[in-house]
């Protein structure tokens, strides 16, 4: 059956390229001039592209096979595993400082980029086991890391590394066969590899001390199998650059087929990973206009990884890494209006100091007299759009906490903040440059479309808390996928998403403050009226019922304002600081737990955060300055890591 559907695939692929030689555009010439052109793009474009794509498709279909049975996680993959993000960050870094270098060691960087990635992952899931919900946020929590490096090294390089990401989107053109000649091999090597590691990899199926009875040296076996699906993953991704989510897709299709042994879906998730990659292929060509394709295949393909992880969801089971243990965290402080106080004195220290203090071409100088008031223009509109901006996320993260009833759960663990970009996307691929009402108004029904299926597809499950992670690891990649259709486009519109993926508060000014000023003024302040809801919510949607709240009204109004203020926030601040989740998080911690003790140490955390990250990022490097967004999420994303770590 597997070997059916296998050829079924074949022809389909067979018909999509007679289709593409059949509607691809034609450039005007004479009879002989057509005829060489004609020979000239088939053998040294089309045919290559062709090839590299079954290669490349079948490349990450075997690796995605091998995770999947090495870690017996369903939903592993170069994607999840933060492989693939690794590995662009480690290219980028090698192009950016050392291209003469690249060029000749471009698939070793990837590599080690990969690898050191999935070290990380795997080293802070170890000691659940290899939990599946440990590994797929370990992951996204990396590749978050890796993708915010990436963005500051394309900003840093302008329209050169620009080309770096655009490539980095999984572009399958070709101009020779250089390609295929490079990663054929590795692909046949791996290939067989895979057959005379079949025998462990039929051992792995059982449980550990199944696998040791049977003389399996466990630890080796899964070492030198995560080696070679990862150097798969590198190869292709150093070659093609990041096809998104089809290690993930090609062995659920596999199994579609009727695969079920470890032989079958080793033999056919290669060729299904071939056929997916070429019918997407095939399909970006003949759909885009003229000469340029629709989208990069491999920003194409990621639009799989949403859907199918929403598909995968019951089949995974595990538990939150961090949810189960910060329910011990009780610790409740006697005088909370006193240390929010204190609070909001540091905060005040905080907002000052950021406002007058910072380095000049002489040193360090506090701005005072004239100068101070020359600076005030400058300064005071981004402190305000940053410390804004953190309190509204932080407002955003609590809300989502308490609705859910997790403490992990934030915009951008839930892909709220990436839904807001993909409205934004739309926005822009409809209207060109809209208006700043226009893209708030677009990131608002984004990010609330967004977690409105969170909350639906998790809902089925009584909001449990690995459902609901994974569920915003879901969204996140499918909204992610959609901005990166858009970012490979290269055009303006790629360098404004590009802007706002960085947070950068450059350019802040009155608009901007004001708008942060008067959101958190009108959308905060009837969260504080709420406080019965967000002590209920938190039980359950059943005792929720028996105490009288109406479940369905009231989460819909807490996610409109939720949606609402990570919009506003991530138009300011961009999609990746962390800020929703830290700053709840260490309200907490410290000791707060009635909702509005909390909600209001919450956003004072938050506006703090904020701000402070963007005095460092304008003090940092000076002159030059990193985007705040960015700079809060390599903060953020270290502490959330450590987090996990502490908890496994």
């Amino acid at each position: 059956m597997p070997v059916f559907y296998a050829a079924a695939f074949g022809a389909a692929c067979v018909i999509a390229f007679i289709l593409l030689l059949a509607l691809r555009p034609h450039i005007p010439a004479d009879p002989a001039t057509a005829e060489m052109l004609d020979r000239i793009l088939l053998w040294n474009s089309l045919a290559p592209r062709a090839v590299i794509a079954l290669v490349a498709g079948a490349a990450l279909g075997l690796a995605g096979a091998l995770l999947q049975r090495v870690l017996r996680n369903p939903i592993a993959d170069a994607s999840t595993l933060g492989i693939a993000s690794g590995a662009e960050l480690a290219l980028t870094l090698g192009l950016t400082f050392s291209p003469v270098l690249m060029g000749a060691s471009r698939e070793v960087v990837a590599f080690a980029g990969g690898f050191a990635a999935v070290a990380i992952v795997l080293a802070l899931s170890w000691r659940r086991g290899l939990d599946p919900v440990t590994v797929a946020i370990s992951g996204m929590i990396v590749s978050l890391i890796a993708a915010s490096l990436s963005v500051t090294l394309v900003l840093s390089r302008g329209e050169y590394a620009m080309s770096i990401h655009i490539w980095g989107a999984g572009a399958l053109s070709q101009q020779d066969w250089s390609g295929v000649l490079s990663l054929s091999p590795r692909l046949l090597i791996g290939a067989i590899a895979a057959l005379l590691l079949m025998r462990p990899l039929n051992m792995l199926a059982l449980d550990d001390s199944s696998a040791r009875s049977l003389g399996v040296a466990l630890q080796a076996t899964r070492f030198g199998i995560l080696l070679l699906a990862v150097w798969l993953s590198a190869s292709v991704t150093a070659t093609v650059g990041i096809i998104g989510f089809l290690g993930l897709a090609a062995p659920a299709a596999a199994r579609l087929c009727g695969a079920r042994t470890t032989g079958e879906i080793m033999f056919t998730a290669p060729l299904t990973g071939a056929a997916l990659l070429f019918l997407a292929d095939c399909l970006t060509q003949i759909l885009g206009p003229g000469f340029s394709d629709l989208a990069p295949t491999g920003a194409a393909t990621a639009l799989l990884g949403g859907p199918l992880l929403l598909a995968l969801l019951p089949r995974v089971h595990g538990f939150s890494p961090v949810t189960a243990a910060s329910e011990a965290i009780l610790r409740q402080i006697r005088k909370p209006a006193t240390v929010l106080i204190l609070l909001a004195i540091l905060f005040a220290f905080a907002f000052i100091a950021t406002l007058v203090i910072g380095p000049t071409d002489h040193g360090w100088s506090a701005a005072t007299g004239p100068l101070f008031f020359d600076l005030l223009p400058f300064r005071l509109p981004r402190i305000l759009a940053a410390g804004g901006a953190g309190a509204m996320l932080a407002a955003s993260g609590f809300i989502m906490q308490r609705v859910t009833g997790n403490p992990i759960a934030s915009p951008e663990v839930l892909g709220v903040s990436t839904g807001g970009g993909a409205g934004l996307t739309v926005a822009l691929f409809l209207f060109g440059f809209p208006s700043p009402p226009v893209m708030l108004a677009s990131m608002a029904l984004g990010a609330l479309a967004a977690f409105m299926v969170v909350i639906a597809v998790s809902g089925r499950a009584g909001l449990v808390a690995e459902r609901l992670l994974l569920a915003g690891i879901a969204i996140t990649a499918f909204s992610m996928a959609i901005i990166s259709m858009v970012l490979a486009q290269g055009d303006m519109r790629s360098f404004v998403l590009l802007t706002w993926i960085s947070g950068s508060t450059n350019r802040a000014g009155n608009f901007e403050a004001l708008t942060a000023m008067i959101a958190l003024v009108v959308l905060a302040a009837p969260v504080f009226g709420m406080g019965r809801w967000l002590s209920i919510l938190p039980l359950g949607a059943t005792v929720s019922k028996s105490l009288g709240l109406g479940v369905a009204a009231s989460r819909l109004l807490l996610a409109t304002i939720a949606a609402l203020m990570t919009a506003i926030a991530s138009f300011l601040v961009g999609p990746l600081s962390l800020t929703g989740l830290i700053a709840p998080h260490l309200a907490r911690l410290i000791g707060f737990q009635q909702p509005r003790h909390q909600l209001a140490a919450a956003m004072l955390i938050g506006a703090g955060v904020l701000m402070a990250a963007d005095w460092l990022s304008r003090v940092i490097i000076y002159p030059y300055q990193v985007p705040v967004g960015l700079f809060a999420a390599l903060i953020g994303g270290p502490y959330l890591l450590w987090l996990l770590g502490r908890k496994a």
